[in-house]
């Protein structure tokens, strides 16, 4: 039996985040067990968490397998005569209500985010926001995002407050190919959730409309925006003193300044066609512009956060990386990549217990100190020993015998 003495959090003392109270509440204030015989929301909880875990692929023929061995069955308490087959839980993935998944997810990062220390609420208020694009047989999509080589495509908009990740949307509408509108959308969604927010949401050059941002900035939606360079303004106001350049390291500050931007009005002419009549936005955003003298390149910023220093707004668009680290552990780690459900409500239950089963590795990566392979790899050793003591005591033996402590 594996321990791992040098650990600090078991997978079990993680597993406790979700507490079987939650599990039977939900199950009764949502839908989730109508017009079930087996398949119950715990079941299907269970059984997916312990398939991300467990597996290096995910298919609805692995669930089948998992659900009917006997160590599953052990572990969770399930009866030995329980079966299902594969196209049971593909029916079942596209008809289950997809908010008892959404809720224990919520329920976990309002726990989780809570256990943040003060320093690290202040350093996490940068909401990095990215999509990832979904591909893998996606051909074979009733619904998605249309291609010129006639596949389909799925756009998962996440926001990731650099620990956990704090939200996410699906997008199938064809609209949402634009990340304009998948980005300013997935932003705001997540901020209808709160009641206060004072986040500071950074985005990459894949949201530019002039109109979101004056949006951002009505909703008093701080953001931090890396622009498109040589994008039309008109500046205002410079905030530069040019006998006292602000430098650090290979850096230095080209523009400071307060702007006004451009943006395309839709016009209909006569015959119905429409075009896009240039027109400027009276509302003022601030234009930074830093250059590496090392490599000769510019990076343009756009934000409406007036208090923080040239060199913070730098930093803190550095830190939208993080969200690329994320998107590189979920693909590689915990499946992201695959589909196992083509249905868009199956999508949603598997996207949002794939963010559960990653808050819990995090969380146990974290407390543990271990890479993200490392975590993985020892959460599913933890799973298996967890099975093998209750089979033991299922077949009659004690397992303090065979394992000595």
């Amino acid at each position: 039996m594996s321990v791992f003495k040098d650990h600090k959090t078991s997978l079990k003392h993680v597993l406790e985040f979700i507490p079987e109270a939650l599990l039977s509440h939900l199950s009764a204030s949502t839908k989730v067990d109508y017009y079930s015989k087996v398949l119950h929301g715990r079941k299907i909880f269970y059984l997916l968490l312990y398939c991300i875990f467990d597996n290096e692929k995910l298919s609805q023929r692995t669930l089948e397998d998992t659900f009917n061995s006997s160590g599953f069955k052990a572990l969770f308490g399930l009866e030995e005569e329980e079966k299902i087959r594969r196209s049971s839980i593909s029916e079942r993935l596209s008809k289950i209500d997809s908010n008892y998944f959404i809720e224990i997810y919520e329920q976990i990062y309002g726990k989780l985010s809570g256990l943040y220390s003060k320093t690290e609420i202040e350093k996490y208020n940068l909401i990095r926001v990215d999509s990832t694009i979904i591909a893998d047989t996606c051909n074979k999509l009733r619904e998605g995002i249309d291609q010129k080589s006639g596949k389909k495509l799925v756009k998962f908009s996440f926001s990731f407050d650099g620990i956990l990740p704090a939200a996410v949307e699906i997008f199938t509408g064809q609209k949402y190919s634009a990340e304009d509108n998948a980005l300013a959308e997935a932003v705001l969604n997540q901020v209808k959730k709160q009641e206060y927010h004072d986040n500071i949401y950074i985005i990459d050059r894949g949201l530019q409309s002039t109109r979101t941002m004056k949006e951002f900035e009505k909703k008093c939606i701080k953001f931090i925006v890396r622009s498109k360079e040589n994008r039309k303004f008109e500046e205002i106001e410079s905030f530069l003193k040019t006998e006292n350049p602000i430098k650090w390291d290979d850096w230095e500050v080209i523009k400071d300044s307060r702007v006004k931007l451009y943006t395309g009005k839709p016009i209909q002419n006569k015959r119905g066609n429409l075009h896009y009549r240039e027109e400027k936005v009276e509302t003022c955003f601030r234009l930074v512009v830093i250059k590496n003298e090392k490599i000769n390149k510019e990076f343009w910023f756009l934000t409406n956060e007036f208090e923080l220093s040239a060199k913070e707004i730098s930093d803190y668009y550095k830190k939208r990386w993080d969200i690329e680290v994320f998107f590189r552990f979920m693909k590689q780690e915990l499946n992201l990549s695959h589909l196992v459900s083509l249905n868009k409500n199956g999508m949603e239950v598997m996207l949002y217990m794939t963010m559960i089963a990653s808050m819990l590795l995090l969380i146990y990566k974290k407390a543990n100190n271990l890479g993200y392979k490392t975590a993985k790899r020892r959460i599913a050793m933890e799973l298996r020993d967890m099975i093998t003591p209750v089979l033991i005591v299922f077949a009659g033996g004690e397992p303090a015998k065979v394992f000595k402590t």
